[in-house]
């Protein structure tokens, strides 16, 4: 075995998860020596990417060897693990996604992974990823992948289903849920034992103890959402959607801002791990719940341009940084390819996996949210408890969804794809509407789609 493994990073100029992957690797013990090697088909966020990068490894002592490449050949050749994050006009197609469907009656506040928007989200990166795998079999077929790019487990379906690749696909809205709620608690999060199941932004947290105490914070959580200051009154309606201006304090709003998560704890005595953003594509009556959410996608446009600006700052500027100081962030990726590397065993918050029994009131094959271990031979996914039956009822709509828009994805079918926008929860009950919205949409992003 080599000494220290090859890493490729898809879509390195992205700011969603570019810079965080690239920093992690760096503060890895386990891969120090490693070669990574950012990949991006946009050479000028590519160069961005690696001044950027340059500069964290040196500051940490340069533990890791740096490499850039624009051709898929020279950037996957030879690699151990491909962390995949990557997206074709990202804010462009998001935002016909939100506003769109939402024109034509839909009653949607994303449409990144459910509502009608994600139907199309859903065809343009499954076919964007299953390209990546595509190259992947050919240049590192014995690559471990790593898959970051939305829908989650509509992409991770596709992945498993197309390919032969090893796989997982890896989100951070279980373990960022356990750190916000933490805050609410104020508790450290590190004193904070949990589980969740379910699907990729749709997990509920099935336990949540203190390590020291054994104090059940599940209960706690759920007599402080009952209280009068988790009310929601105009005023602070108003202070969020000031709050929205500004890229920092959108971002921040949307994270803090949960009528619908309140909600759900109320009335349904459930703890979702995420958001409402995320929480809402999933659940019909989201709209009734609260009169203003966050647009999503100008939070994250915002967002995107500021981290942008910031990394491409760090990158030119000569002012001394402290970027020696930076830390893990958290994210559970770069742990895992280290654990599948060292054959160290390492505990997972959530992986996103072909269901085999893992869910057990949710169907085989699935795509399914859970924690688990890792280490040289694998990924070795939890057995949970079924899910609570409300959730079920649910979910299982969303895996018909999965299945219908993974089918229609790997056919090129239009009418599956069709099926999949009628059949979505948050689509308008009139056929002739969907049907609108979906031949507006198909016409707008043709250049992206599977048919």
């Amino acid at each position: 075995m080599q000494t220290s493994p090859q890493i490729t990073l898809v879509g390195a100029g992205g700011m969603s998860f570019g810079p965080t992957m690239v920093n992690d690797v760096i503060r890895t013990p386990e891969l120090a020596g490693a070669r990574l090697v950012l990949h991006d088909v946009n050479e000028q966020r590519l160069q961005r990417a690696y001044a950027f990068a340059s500069k964290l490894n040196a500051a940490a002592g340069a533990p890791v060897r740096l490499d850039l490449s624009t051709d898929p050949a020279t950037a996957l050749t030879g690699a151990d693990f491909v962390i995949s994050s990557a997206e074709f006009g990202r804010f462009e197609y998001r935002r016909q996604d939100y506003e769109v469907p939402n024109r034509h009656g839909a009653r949607q506040i994303n449409g990144e992974n459910g509502g009608p928007g994600a139907v199309f989200h859903s065809l343009r990166s499954i076919t964007n990823t299953l390209s990546i795998c595509r190259s992947v079999e050919e240049h590192c077929p014995d690559a471990f992948l790593v898959n970051l790019s939305n829908p989650l487990s509509r992409v991770a379906l596709a992945v498993n289903r197309a390919t032969s690749l090893r796989n997982v696909s890896m989100c951070h809205e279980m373990p960022n849920g356990v750190y916000r709620l933490s805050k609410f608690l104020k508790v450290d999060h590190h004193d904070i034992e949990a589980s969740a199941s379910g699907i990729n932004h749709f997990t509920f947290f099935t336990e949540m103890r203190h390590r020291r105490t054994g104090e059940d914070l599940l209960a706690r959580l759920r007599e402080m959402f009952a209280r009068p200051a988790w009310d929601y009154s105009p005023q602070k309606v108003r202070a969020v959607q000031s709050a929205q201006r500004f890229a920092l304090t959108g971002a921040l709003a949307d994270e803090l801002y949960m009528p619908l998560v309140v909600h759900v704890v109320r009335k349904y005595g459930l703890v979702p791990c995420s958001i409402d953003s995320h929480i809402g594509e999933y659940l019909p009556f989201t709209a009734d719940v609260a009169d203003y959410y966050p647009v999503r996608v100008d939070v994250m446009e915002k967002f995107s341009n500021f981290t942008e600006r910031l990394s491409g700052w760090v990158g030119r500027t000569t002012v001394p940084l402290p970027l020696h100081k930076v830390g893990h962030s958290g994210e559970e990726v770069v742990p895992i390819l280290a654990a599948l590397w060292t054959g160290t065993e390492q505990r997972i918050m959530a992986m996103n996996v072909p269901n085999q029994g893992n869910v057990p009131n949710l169907p085989d094959g699935a795509i399914v949210e859970v924690g688990g271990t890792v280490d040289a031979d694998g990924l070795h996914p939890d057995r949970m408890p079924p899910l609570d039956d409300q959730v079920a009822e649910w979910t299982l709509p969303q895996l018909e969804l999965q299945e219908l828009l993974v089918a229609a994805a790997l056919d090129g079918d239009r009418d599956l794809a069709f099926q999949a926008l009628v059949d979505d929860p948050l689509s308008p009950a009139d056929t002739a509407a969907c049907r609108a919205m979906f031949d507006e949409l198909c016409a707008l992003q043709a250049a992206h789609l599977p048919f």
